[in-house]
């Protein structure tokens, strides 16, 4: 299974199991609710996926790493209690309260949730003395004498004993209590994340054509060589800042994420490679539809690595544009109904309802920040809206102000569509007009374009006769992988 399937399989099961009969009980019963158990290789993205299931399902997220506790730290501290029995009074040995479940008490009280995911990493490099717990744990959510609330789902991860020396592998008796999921790294799942996380355009490029590049642990006799899926994307984050502070990419750099030293060097030279093709096609003219001659000329004849990170120099420019027209849009239909309660008079005091949904939006990001199922665009588009209610207050305090400056809004938006739209079909015309509308980089612009959530977002909300046309052509779905292989062959 790869991690898409493990996502979309891990949140249907915490969907089942936080469903309620008529009474409001769970169906499942808490004792019958089996821990899911999600075992993969490390990077390869177990963690991550978590973020995006509580965010999902709008529950909250409750994260640990098992590898730092002790039984004390995860089960509480003993401490004495005086009792009475029968008339006599006994010293009593008792437990705070885990560490682990005060955090999620405390994630309910200041979110506001009741209902979450608590996660535990590295569940299976438990320290000696907590091991014996875990199976307690897992089959009551207790620890010591506290118990998880209700309505929190166990989700636990671990890495096989291949990768992790202090793994210690569950016996019959605790994995018959566990829902046990399989994971390994797969391409294609990978490259469909990348594509909507924005991952840099010259590690996509590489990796599409180094397949071998992309997921990788062995053991050398001068120590361990490992490739992961989350060392490329940290190594994507740190290029694209390296970028805006105009520093250089080195192969120092790239050892710090990619510690095996082959990939390290062909990709030093394929991101050198890329900045080259950056700085000799000036690719602003394919989308204004006034391609040069000579560079026509220049990217036809081009080996297939240059033709490629051509075409996805192109793609990325194309992305951007597409997502940030979606984010606007996207902010534009959610205060809508807002901005119509003050266009029909319904909101007398405009400057305080204002202010309200201000307020009520930064109070939403808190919440999901401290439930910790808040990702990284929701935070984004959050932002966006508070900055547009507070253009709002600055804008008008009566009705018709209001409405005429979200009006501007909407034409703007419209207008930009527009001129995006000019601009995919000079996109389209342009590399059919150097490499033909059946070719190879046509394949892969449409096949990036499909891939990508914001293009194809839309592609679904405004259309494009240009990309309808080239997808239906090139039946992109079909021949994805007839072109890798025949890529493959020529390289």
């Amino acid at each position: 299974m790869n991690i898409a399937e493990a996502k979309e399989y891990i949140k249907d099961t915490v969907e089942l199991y936080l469903t309620k009969d008529e009474f409001g009980d769970y169906r499942i019963p808490v004792v019958r609710q089996r821990p899911i158990f999600l075992l993969g290789a490390p990077g390869i993205g177990k963690t991550a996926i978590m973020n995006q299931i509580a965010s999902e399902l709008d529950i909250a997220l409750v994260s640990y790493s098992m590898t730092h506790h002790t039984r004390q730290s995860a089960l509480g501290l003993p401490f004495i209690r005086e009792k009475s029995y029968d008339g006599m009074d006994y010293s009593v040995s008792e437990y705070t309260m885990s560490e682990i479940i005060a955090s999620v008490y405390d994630t309910v009280t200041e979110s506001g949730i009741k209902e979450g995911i608590l996660f535990l990493d590295e569940i299976n490099c438990v320290s000696e003395t907590l091991y014996p717990s875990m199976l307690q744990f897992l089959q009551y959510k207790v620890f010591g004498k506290h118990t998880v609330p209700e309505g929190w789902v166990i989700v636990t991860a671990g890495n096989p004993p291949e990768f992790n020396k202090a793994v210690r592998e569950f016996d019959v008796v605790t994995l018959d209590r566990l829902k046990v999921i399989e994971v390994e790294a797969d391409y294609p799942a990978w490259k469909k994340y990348a594509s909507e996380a924005g991952i840099h355009g010259a590690i996509l490029g590489f990796i599409e054509s180094n397949r071998d590049y992309f997921y990788s642990v062995e053991t050398t006799a001068f120590g361990k060589n490992y490739i992961t899926a989350r060392g490329w994307e940290d190594l994507s984050d740190m290029i694209l800042l390296y970028e805006e502070a105009h520093k250089p990419v080195t192969e120092s750099l790239i050892g710090q994420y990619i510690r095996n030293d082959s990939a390290v060097k062909e990709f030093a030279a394929y991101y050198d490679l890329y900045n080259k093709y950056r700085r000799k096609y000036d690719i602003s003219v394919i989308f204004s539809g006034d391609t040069d001659p000579e560079m026509k000329e220049e990217a036809a004849a081009a080996g297939i690595d240059e033709r490629l990170a051509f075409t996805g120099l192109l793609a990325d420019v194309i992305k951007a544009e597409l997502g940030d027209i979606m984010d606007r849009s996207d902010v534009l239909k959610e205060i809508r109904g807002s901005v119509s309660h003050i266009i029909n008079g319904e909101e007398k005091d405009i400057s305080r309802y204002v202010k309200t949904l201000i307020q009520a939006k930064e109070k939403s990001l808190c919440v999901g920040k401290r439930a910790g199922s808040l990702t990284s665009a929701q935070r984004h588009k959050g932002k966006r809206m508070i900055a547009l209610y507070s253009e709002l207050l600055k804008h008008g305090t009566d009705a018709e102000e209001v409405k005429a400056y979200y009006n501007s809004k909407i034409t703007e938006l419209k207008g930009d569509v527009e001129n995006e739209q000019v601009r995919i079909d000079n996109l389209f015309g342009s590399v059919k007009e150097i490499f033909g509308g059946e070719s190879n980089e046509m394949l892969t612009l449409v096949t990036e374009l499909t891939l990508g959530k914001s293009s194809a977002d839309y592609f679904a909300a405004f259309g494009s006769a240009s990309y309808k046309e080239y997808k239906e052509l090139l039946m992109v779905g079909d021949r994805k992988e007839n072109l890798r292989k025949e890529i493959l062959d020529i390289l």
